[in-house]
């Protein structure tokens, strides 16, 4: 008896070339949507382009800023002989390393970057951009939590709804001030006021900008400029 019940309907040569251009099609999409919130912005097609390929080869950059001393508990074990007995007396030791701080250009320099531009282009809504930095990055400190591993953590869409929460009671929903107290908020939310947690996250590396172009920084400032 034929053991095999599903055939695949095309041959895997098919299904990996498909796969590829489906990747690839996703891939133009996302880059559109950001060229979207570029040009809500701003910014003209050449510098979108210039902006874009900056973002992409700057998020495999991380530029050392400086070390801190990580203190990491570790059970250790002395014996103890009684008698020719030996007794096993576990004690709570720490394990001294070093973590570096990093700041990584595409995902953290460029958009702080862009937000000066932004500032100094329109400084008349600095007084905006100020106060709904503010609100985002109470808001945002409030919820991000350090964890082990992984790094400063916060839900995926409150960052870029507060944003614009912010931007809509102080400047009217005006695009710029949702992209700058966006990015600015989280920076200084998420990672500055949390640096000295940093420590116990026990990593050797710790990336302000996180993950590169699409880490929270990155997005929330994208995401907040469209929903605007």
């Amino acid at each position: 008896m034929n053991k095999h019940i599903f055939y695949p309907p095309v041959t895997v040569p098919f299904m990996i070339i498909f796969s590829i251009l489906l990747m690839l099609s996703l891939a133009f999409i996302f880059i559109d949507v950001i060229g979207v919130a570029f040009r809500k912005l701003g910014f003209s097609s050449k510098i979108i382009a210039l902006l874009l390929t900056a973002s992409l080869i700057g998020s495999i950059v991380n530029i050392p800023i400086y070390k801190i001393r990580t203190e990491t508990p570790i059970i250790n074990l002395e014996f103890a002989e009684f008698f020719g007995i030996r007794y096993p007396i576990p004690y709570i030791g720490k394990q001294i390393s070093e973590t570096v701080i990093a700041l990584n250009v595409g995902g953290a320099l460029i958009p702080v970057l862009i937000s000066a531009y932004l500032i100094i282009a329109d400084i008349s809504i600095l007084p905006n951009i100020v106060v709904a930095t503010m609100i985002t990055t109470i808001i945002i400190h409030s919820i991000a939590k350090p964890i082990r591993g992984l790094g400063i953590a916060t839900p995926a869409l409150i960052p870029p709804i507060t944003a614009v929460f912010a931007a809509f009671i102080t400047g009217g929903g005006n695009p710029v001030v949702a992209y700058v107290s966006g990015t600015l908020g989280t920076l200084i939310g998420a990672d500055l006021l949390n640096i000295n947690k940093i420590s116990r996250l026990g990593a050797p590396i710790a990336s302000i900008g996180g993950a590169g172009t699409f880490d929270g920084i990155f997005l929330t400032g994208i995401i907040a400029t469209l929903l605007t």
